[in-house]
């Protein structure tokens, strides 16, 4: 069986809105997808818009799976992201956009990241983020001209989560974002595990919701279905 291939899509973004607030992305939103693909004998790449090494922020050295992957050959590997210009994603089987604040900076709107999207969804690949990450979804329209996310289920960083976090430094609601564009916003408790899954479009809520997103990538690449 061929070795699947998944294209992680990182932020650039150190600093976001009006207090210079430090971001990038957020080190667990990586560390606990990876672990899973890893274990499940999938190959992981990294890219950003500018390629080079993407800024992070929350890292937890208790975390065995975060200490597990800042001692990676794949830390390493992301230190040297590829430009996104420079990839295909059609190379991969999933495309993997993990959160921290730092998308909304560059990754959201961002035309280059939302034509990777509508490639990868029209090219039959699974279609995955976390947290934050799921802004990379916001803008993107399919031939017929609606929202990828309208009639989905999509899960990402709530209303009430970003209340308790980062209002003053964010440039707008993720939670209504999705759900202006006709998503099907689901959610857990702030802080709680949560996973939507519609299909090829697999997104989590949270940090907490990384290791089930992990585990919904692998099984769509396995063909299995996802519960």
């Amino acid at each position: 069986m061929s070795v699947k291939h998944v294209l992680f899509v990182v932020t650039n973004a150190a600093v976001i809105g009006p207090n210079n607030r430090a971001t990038g992305f957020f080190f667990p939103e990586i560390a606990h997808p990876f672990e899973v693909l890893d274990k499940a004998g999938i190959a992981v790449e990294y890219a950003s818009l500018q390629g080079g090494k993407p800024p992070e922020d929350g890292f937890d050295g208790s975390d065995a799976a975060q200490a597990e992957f800042l001692a990676s050959d794949s830390y390493r590997r992301l230190a040297r992201s590829r430009k996104l210009s420079e990839v295909d994603v059609l190379d991969y089987d999933a495309v993997f956009f993990p959160g921290g604040l730092g998308p909304m900076v560059d990754i959201t709107g961002n035309p280059e990241v939302q034509a990777a999207v509508r490639r990868a969804w029209d090219g039959g690949k699974v279609v995955a983020a976390v947290c934050h990450g799921p802004s990379a979804l916001l803008g993107v329209k399919l031939a017929d001209g609606s929202p990828l996310v309208r009639g989905r289920k999509v899960a990402g960083f709530s209303t009430a989560e970003e209340d308790g976090y980062a209002r003053a430094d964010v440039p707008f609601d993720l939670e209504s974002a999705l759900r202006d564009e006709g998503g099907l916003y689901e959610s857990a408790e702030p802080w709680r595990p949560k996973l939507a899954v519609d299909g090829r479009l697999i997104t989590g809520q949270n940090p907490a919701s990384g290791t089930l997103v992990g585990q919904a990538i692998v099984q769509a690449l396995s063909g299995k279905a996802v519960a």
